[in-house]
């Protein structure tokens, strides 16, 4: 996927500025699909000579207070759509954590991995609590004819599985290594 998907898919839920984008990339979609503000606006550029999103009319001269605001044109939301019924592959998993562990277990340096453990579990688990304090705010009332909210619960659920998952998957290791006599 590229990172066009991503905006055409924020600006199908809302036209807004490029800051207003990068917010909403911080604080939703940059959570599983993570973009810096440069590439936002670089693909904002590159959005607009596409003819896939259009500039709206500014009321008053462009200004930091007064920014450019986009929309997704009849040919962004037909490429949007088109692109949602093609099937693809699975993205494959990278994970420092896990060659880490890995070349722990090549070296036999197997306790020195143990601090890497336990930031990686510490940061998945604040993760995990971010995702849970979105889901308690914005789905606690979930209407359950309301597709989009449904949809966007899900996944919000899927980062909330996934993140569930890693902390299991530290303990289970740092748990392991307690098991295993020392060096």
């Amino acid at each position: 996927m590229s990172l066009k998907f991503a905006i055409l898919t924020s600006l199908t839920e809302r036209a807004g500025s490029g800051i207003e984008l990068a917010r909403r990339f911080d604080k939703s979609i940059g959570y599983f699909w993570p973009a810096t503000h440069q590439q936002i606006y670089r693909e904002l550029d590159r959005l607009g000579e596409s003819g896939l999103i259009r500039e709206l009319p500014l009321v008053g001269a462009p200004s930091r207070g007064n920014p450019r605001r986009f929309e997704v044109t009849e040919d962004g939301r037909t490429l949007l759509t088109e692109w949602i019924c093609e099937p693809d592959e699975p993205d494959p998993m990278r994970s420092t954590m896990a060659v880490r562990v890995r070349a722990a277990a090549a070296t036999g340096a197997v306790h020195e991995v143990r601090k890497a453990l336990m930031h990686h579990r510490d940061q998945r688990a604040a993760n995990l609590g971010r995702y849970r304090e979105i889901e308690d705010r914005d789905f606690a009332r979930t209407d359950p004819g309301d597709a989009r909210d449904l949809l966007q619960h899900r996944v919000l659920r899927l980062g909330i599985e996934v993140e569930q998952a890693w902390v299991s998957w530290c303990d289970e290791v740092l748990e392991m290594l307690d098991r295993l006599p020392a060096s």
